[in-house]
């Protein structure tokens, strides 16, 4: 039995005995105003937490941070326009009224509010350990920054709550706050979780946040910052807990082998549970390959399709690359321009690619979130910047796996890119390239000639596309929230 996850506002489920993350049955609606009376109920709200996660991760999300990047583009099907909106997040011709961006936005406003309730009303329930409350206050205030980082990135100045909000037209009445004031709460919510917070669970609560998640998502939201020297402190801390690469760089993305050493934090899924699947290659496989892929007929999404760019960004001898893209060969191909540059065959995403697969739709792999191959990288990139310690010993245990040969002897501004390269094709498709780019400051020139190179060999692509300038690395504010609620949009916008 697993968590049909709905959102908690409008329904909520019933815990079965096990306390496993996804373990609970569909029961019968309960009112706000009387359900946080004991803690299986708040069990119940931090699992629904959770499950906006599931959400999240299957709806468009990669779209503003893959495809909006270098990565990852789309098979582009003259016969079929219903994705024209993704599309034009692809090519920075978003409007504010794009569905997809919107989507991510309800859903990670979601996240907040869902957090705040738990927050809000956990103090008052009486728990017979107080270390559980304890955890269930850590996981909400980790899930809310964890919300928070990412609708910062993507949106900047935001509205910010830190409590419930009873009344749907008091949402938004304070406007947004400034970028700093976000960053303070994230940094607040995280460092006070860590404190709650496990190294580790029995397998029945597989998949919720523990200590080494914090560390990494604090580390994360330093190094953004710039503050290096704290991004070390909490990367480190990190490399403390017992994490360990895989021998086989497969098997981060290998459903048979979730939750393994490597991995920090990954979004649950079970393709034997219905509405408990993830559907990855049903939305990045290339449209004319389903038969062929899965076994099913019609057309898969032929989205998040890598770019000749992504391929190429591997060295010679990677062995990351070919457990990362897969090219399908079939003379279909011949009908899409996305083809022509990999000598007629469709690159689509392998990691997400297990087959078989039992029902039409319905896919198992977890989504890798953090892994400890990301963390080395992003701790050798910290401690080049503050120009102590040693990034080489980190950055090469990473490629070692990757059948590379160690370096050594750079500069710190070519260290600095290497580790940038390397960074890129390690987590490539996992939805950290947007930000990667942002936060080191190349988002606007590694995208202008991008969008030149893409132009180049899509005839299809209008003289509009990729034009990028400074406002465009924010997203705009949805219409809808800019109309029902008065936000401000963003400049330029």
């Amino acid at each position: 039995m697993k968590l049909k996850y709905i959102v908690l506002g409008f329904a909520l489920m019933s815990l079965s005995s096990c306390n496993h993350l996804l373990d609970v049955k569909p029961h019968d609606f309960s009112s706000g105003e009387n359900y946080y009376e004991n803690e299986g109920q708040i069990l119940r709200a931090v699992n629904g937490v959770y499950s906006q996660l599931q959400g999240l991760y299957t709806s468009d999300f990669f779209a503003l941070t893959e495809m909006r990047a270098d990565n990852t583009n789309y098979q582009f099907d003259a016969t079929d326009r219903g994705a024209q909106q993704r599309e034009e997040i692809d090519e920075f011709l978003i409007t504010p009224s794009n569905t997809y961006m919107n989507t991510s936005w309800t859903l990670l406003f979601g996240i907040v509010q869902q957090a705040n309730v738990i927050l809000s009303r956990i103090e008052e329930v009486p728990f017979s350990d107080e270390a559980l409350k304890e955890q269930y206050t850590g996981e909400a205030k980790f899930l809310r920054a964890f919300a928070h980082f990412h609708l910062v990135r993507l949106f900047g100045e935001i509205p910010l709550h830190t409590e419930e909000v009873a009344n749907p037209s008091d949402a938004f009445t304070e406007g947004k706050a400034s970028v700093e004031e976000v960053y303070t709460l994230i940094i607040q919510d995280v460092s006070e979780a860590l404190a709650s917070l496990p190294e580790a669970y029995d397998e029945n609560n597989t998949g919720r946040v523990t200590k080494g998640a914090a560390y990494t998502l604090l580390g994360d939201v330093y190094l953004t910052r710039k503050d290096y020297a704290k991004a070390v402190e909490n990367f480190t801390q990190v490399t403390q807990l017992g994490y360990a690469l895989v021998s086989d760089y497969a098997d981060c993305f290998n459903p048979n082998d979730k939750n393994n050493e490597e991995s920090i934090f990954e979004v649950q899924y079970d393709a034997s549970i219905e509405a408990e699947n993830s559907n990855f290659i049903f939305a990045f496989g290339p449209r004319n390959a389903k038969l062929k892929l899965v076994g099913f007929t019609g057309n898969l999404g032929g989205s998040n399709i890598p770019t000749p760019s992504i391929y190429d960004a591997y060295e010679e001898g990677d062995l990351r690359r070919d457990k990362s893209i897969q090219l399908f060969d079939d003379p279909s191909n011949a009908a899409y321009a996305e083809a022509e540059a990999f000598g007629g065959k469709m690159p689509f995403i392998k990691k997400f690619y297990h087959a078989p697969y039992i029902e039409d739709g319905r896919a198992n792999e977890n989504w890798p979130v953090y892994r400890y191959g990301h963390v080395l990288l992003m701790l050798a990139e910290a401690l080049n910047e503050t120009g102590s310690g040693d990034p080489y010993v980190y950055l090469n245990q990473v490629r070692k796996r990757a059948g590379l040969k160690a370096v050594s002897g750079l500069s710190k501004e070519a260290l600095r890119q290497k580790i940038a390269d390397e960074q890129r094709v390690e987590v490539a498709f996992e939805s950290h390239r947007w930000y990667q780019l942002l936060r080191t400051g190349q988002a606007e020139q590694v995208m202008n000639a991008h969008g030149a190179q893409e132009k180049e060999r899509l005839s299809r692509l209008s003289g509009a596309s990729y034009k990028i300038e400074p406002y465009k690395l924010l997203f705009p504010i949805p219409q809808r929230e800019i109309q029902v609620n008065g936000i401000e949009q963003n400049t330029g916008w």
